[in-house]
C-alpha cells in the first residue's frame, strides 16, 4: 500500500504545477485561489472524518496544526502560486525538486540527524536529472521578476521542508488521531492564512470563477490535488519518514514527459531520456535502505509504522 500510495502521489502532483499555471494565467488571483482550494478541501475532509467519528472539533484548537499549516501549506504554496506568475511551471517543478535535499540538510544541521552519504549523493543525482529533463526545453527570459520568482520558490521549499519534518513529529505525538484528519485541519489553517494574505494584497473579482480554465483548474486542484494527493502524502509521512514521500518531486517530471509523448506526440530527446534514468537512479539511492526494508517480509507483531524504515537519531 505504501508503494501504491507513493505512485499515486507522483502521478497526481506531477500534474498540479501545470494546473496552477493554467489557473494563474487565466486570471485567478494566486493567493485567493490557493486559499480557497486548501480551505474547501480541508473542510470537506474534516467534516467527513467527524461524520465517521474519527475526529472531533477540538482538533481545530491544536496549535501544532496551525504551525504545520503555516509551514507546509501557507509557506509553500503562497510562494509557488505567486512565483508561477513569472516563471514557467516546468522551472517551478525544477526548483521544487530541491525539497528532499532541504529536508535532508535540515535534519542534518538543525536536528543533528546523521544522513548517509548515499542519500546525499542520491539527492544531488536526482536534482541533476530534473535539470537534464526540463532545462533544455525552457525558454528563459531572465528578468528581475524571473529571478525573484526563482528565489521565492526556493524559500517556499524551505517552508515545505520544515513543515514536512514538523508534521512527522505532530503525527507521532498524536497516534490516536487519523493522519487524514490532521492533514485536513492543517490545510484549513493554511487556506485561512492564504485567504488573509489575499484580502491584504489582492482585489478579487468573483467572475473569474466563471471561466472554464480557472474553474477547472480550481476544481482539479481542490479535489484531486488537495483532497486526494495531500491526504496520501500525509499518510505516507506517517507511515515512513519526511524524505521518502518528498521524492515525488523527482518522479513526477518523467511522468509528465511520458504523458506528453504518448498523448501529445511531444519529442523525447536523448537528453530527456538521460534525465529520466538519472532521476530514477537518484531516487533509488535516496531511498535505498527504505526500499530494501519495504520489500522484505515484515516481522510479525510489528505495530509501529516507523519499523518500515531505518531508525534515525533523535
Amino acid at each position: 500500500m505504501i508503494l501504491v500510495a507513493y505512485a499515486l502521489v507522483c502521478l497526481i502532483f506531477g500534474t498540479t504545477f501545470l494546473a496552477i499555471k493554467i489557473g494563474v494565467d487565466a486570471g485567478a488571483p494566486p493567493f485567493f485561489s490557493a486559499g480557497l482550494r486548501f480551505f474547501v478541501a480541508g473542510a470537506v475532509l474534516f467534516l467527513w472524518m467527524v461524520w465517521k467519528h474519527k475526529a472531533n472539533f477540538s482538533l481545530l484548537l491544536r496549535k501544532e496544526l496551525l504551525f504545520t499549516g503555516a509551514a507546509l501549506t501557507f509557506g509553500t504554496f503562497s510562494a509557488l502560486y505567486w512565483a508561477e506568475q513569472y516563471v514557467s511551471s516546468g522551472l517551478a517543478a525544477v526548483l521544487s525538486a530541491t525539497g528532499p535535499i532541504m529536508i535532508l540538510l535540515m535534519q542534518a544541521t538543525v536536528l543533528r540527524q546523521k544522513a548517509s552519504s548515499i542519500s546525499l549523493y542520491g539527492c544531488i543525482i536526482g536534482f541533476i536529472g530534473v535539470l537534464l529533463l526540463v532545462l533544455p526545453n525552457l525558454a528563459l527570459d531572465v528578468s528581475p521578476l524571473w529571478i525573484v520568482g526563482c528565489v521565492v520558490v526556493l524559500i517556499g521549499e524551505c517552508c515545505y521542508a520544515a513543515g514536512a519534518i514538523y508534521s512527522k513529529k505532530v503525527i507521532t505525538s498524536m497516534p490516536e488521531v487519523s493522519p487524514i484528519a490532521l492533514n485536513a485541519v492543517q490545510m484549513m489553517y493554511g487556506g485561512l492564512l492564504l485567504s488573509i494574505l489575499s484580502m491584504a494584497t489582492e482585489k478579487v473579482h468573483p467572475e473569474f470563477l466563471f471561466s472554464i480554465k480557472t474553474a477547472g483548474s480550481l476544481l482539479y486542484l481542490t479535489v484531486v490535488g488537495s483532497m486526494v494527493g495531500h491526504t496520501l502524502f500525509y499518510w505516507l509521512v506517517a507511515k515512513t519518514n519526511p524524505v521518502f514521500p518528498s521524492t515525488w518531486l523527482y518522479i513526477s517530471p518523467p511522468i509528465a514527459v511520458g504523458v506528453g509523448f504518448l498523448f501529445y506526440s511531444e519529442t523525447v530527446s536523448w537528453v530527456t531520456l538521460l534525465g529520466v534514468f538519472t532521476i530514477i537512479g537518484g531516487t533509488l539511492l535516496v531511498n535505498a535502505a527504505a526500499l530494501k526494508q519495504l520489500i522484505q517480509k515484515p516481522r510479525p507483531k510489528t505495530k509501529t509504522a516507523d519499523a518500515l524504515l531505518p531508525r534515525q537519531a533523535e
